[in-house]
């Protein structure tokens, strides 16, 4: 029997099939190189601040697209490729993406960082994107071809009532959804803890904004998610994000009360510097845990994964390196019984939802992924675009990654930040101190 050292080490080795396919379709073809890396920054929407990379080939008309999307530091990632990572790349092999993966990751001397990370990520996808395009196939044929027809979604719904939070739910059922996110309440993102704005106790001219309660968190919405099963039966698949908002203790005791109301997952209940508490989580409740958005680093996600103390990854593609990354963590779940639920939040971008799909179609860990849908504006801007339908998401079956982009239309957009994004994470407590998210 493997132990658990062998398990890792067979799970990470790149198969064989993928290598195969591509040696055929491209037998006799002439050697690449990257002749240039041309970053596109480009705000379509007020809250959209998108990096997009486009690695250019030796090979005429032969070029790939990659997100490096993070909307809260998009200025000093278009700086780092333009001025760091992007000079190194030039010249490199572009077929060689494992090799160049790893040579990018420790380019930097210091590594898996929010910005390197991104980056490292748009040059993976870009890449992945060249291989598939070169081949004349849809990037998951090359990654071992489909186990499952579409990727199934979950929506996102919310009220400021538990009756409201019904009706959402059952307008995305009646769509096709089976999986729904439910949220409720105003005053930040989660809702249902807080304390309208200038209520209850608060210091002299203090904060007076919505204020968080984790005691009326731990009350509103237990009950809230049992008057959804009550009026909806068990067809929903329910899920929830806690936004970390919660203290250990009582992270634990929220997981409790969820129990009987059977969730898909419960997302989040802990900030990562307190990922130790899962143990404890584990050992009290069967509720299903999802956790991850915010990492970065192996040494977030491993032990979580590798000790089965949750049961969804919540990483972000671009955030954790790329493609070739996600495959080693799907890879890491399946030998684990931990499922992917990767992050696509509302900010993120076409590509990098591209990039997590082609994944999802050929993983046997894939669990769900997040919603999100596009205006018909950004589809005009990137064509090959993901479709959603009837709760799947489906991409456009074109070569690599399925999506090219007007740079016309994004250079009449130019990159904005977008100052509200520093904000919308922001929640305070009675007495104006930081909630952490």
């Amino acid at each position: 029997m493997l132990n658990r050292r062998e398990i890792l080490k067979t799970a990470l080795v790149n198969p064989w099939w993928a290598a195969e396919p591509y040696a055929q379709a491209t037998r006799g073809l002439p050697p690449l190189k990257i002749r240039e890396v041309k970053v596109i920054a480009t705000s379509p929407r007020p809250h959209y601040s998108w990096v997009f990379v486009k690695v250019i080939t030796s090979e005429p008309g032969l070029y790939g697209l990659g997100s490096a999307n993070n909307a809260y530091l998009s200025w000093a990632v278009k700086a780092a490729i333009e001025k760091h990572l992007g000079p190194f790349w030039v010249g490199k092999d572009p077929e060689r993406i494992e090799d160049l993966w790893q040579w990018t990751h420790v380019r930097s001397y210091w590594r898996n960082g929010t910005i390197t990370n991104v980056a490292q990520a748009a040059l993976d996808m870009a890449l992945w994107d060249i291989k598939g395009k070169r081949a004349n196939m849809p990037l998951y044929q090359l990654l071992g071809g489909k186990v499952r027809d579409a990727v199934p979604l979950y929506a996102h719904a919310s009220g400021e009532t538990p009756e409201a939070c019904v009706e959402n739910v059952q307008a995305y059922l009646e769509q096709g959804f089976r999986h729904v996110r439910v949220q409720m309440g105003g005053g930040g993102y989660g809702g249902g803890g807080f304390v309208p704005p200038g209520e209850g106790s608060r210091p002299e001219r203090g904060f007076r904004g919505a204020a968080f309660d984790e005691e009326r968190y731990l009350e509103t919405v237990p009950r809230m998610f049992e008057q959804v099963r009550d009026k909806l039966g068990w067809q929903v698949k329910l899920l929830h994000d806690v936004h970390e908002h919660l203290t250990p203790t009582l992270a634990l005791e929220f997981a409790r009360r969820m129990q009987p109301i059977r969730m898909f997952f419960v997302e989040d209940i802990l900030p990562p510097e307190q990922i130790d508490y899962f143990r404890q989580i584990r050992a009290l409740t069967s509720t299903p845990m999802a956790m991850g958005e915010l990492f970065t680093h192996p040494h977030e996600w491993r032990p979580l994964i590798s000790e089965r103390l949750i049961d969804f990854i919540r990483c972000r593609v671009c955030a954790i390196g790329g493609i070739t990354q996600a495959r080693k963590i799907a890879a890491l779940c399946e030998q684990f019984g931990v499922r992917t639920a990767w992050q696509e939040g509302g900010e993120n971008d076409p590509v990098n939802q591209l990039a997590a799909y082609h994944v999802d179609l050929t993983i046997p860990s894939f669990g769900i992924q997040e919603d999100n849908l596009f205006p018909e504006d950004v589809h005009e801007l990137l064509p090959g675009t993901a479709r959603i339908r009837g709760g799947y998401l489906y991409g456009s079956d074109g070569p690599g990654l399925g999506i090219d982009i007007d740079e016309g239309m994004a250079g009449r957009y130019p990159l904005v930040d977008d100052h509200r994004n520093a904000d919308w994470t922001t929640v305070r407590g009675m007495d104006g101190s930081l909630v952490k998210p």
